[in-house]
């Protein structure tokens, strides 16, 4: 039952996100550019990024962006990617930036390692790997 009302609700709930998302990155990336006062900079910065942070991992849970991201080829090219801009920012930045910005960037390719991993093990044993709620000395 797909009706013109939730395709409708369905729009503009994908609309806010993607909004939220595209203003939240714009806002922590031009911060320095827009903002005279470092307060208002910090703010704008740690604020955006919070915002896209939030309206990104809602947008993550939509089925079809789940399942994209969940394929070996995005997540080689996530890790790939993400890895070689980490050591980049650590190259050219300097300061608490650097740290910042290599750490961030490093944590998204070991997310994508992770699913790479996980993937693995899903595909070796023919089924998502359990965990024993008893544990291994049960």
């Amino acid at each position: 039952m797909n009706s013109v009302f939730s395709r409708a609700k369905s729009f503009f709930v994908n609309l806010f996100l993607w909004s939220f998302f595209v203003v939240g990155l714009a806002l922590s990336g031009a911060a320095k550019q827009i903002f005279d006062d470092n307060t208002q900079q910090n703010l704008a910065i740690y604020g955006g990024g919070v915002v896209a942070l939030i309206a990104g991992s809602r947008i993550a849970q939509k089925p079809r962006i789940k399942a994209f991201l969940g394929r070996p080829g995005t997540l080689w090219f996530l890790f790939l990617f993400n890895g070689a801009a980490a050591a980049g920012m650590y190259v050219a930045m300097d300061g608490v930036d650097r740290y910042v910005g290599a750490g961030m960037m490093g944590l998204v390719s070991l997310g994508a390692l992770g699913g790479l991993v996980a993937s693995r093990k899903k595909s070796t044993d023919g089924h998502p790997h359990r965990v024993d709620p008893d544990g291994p000395w049960a």
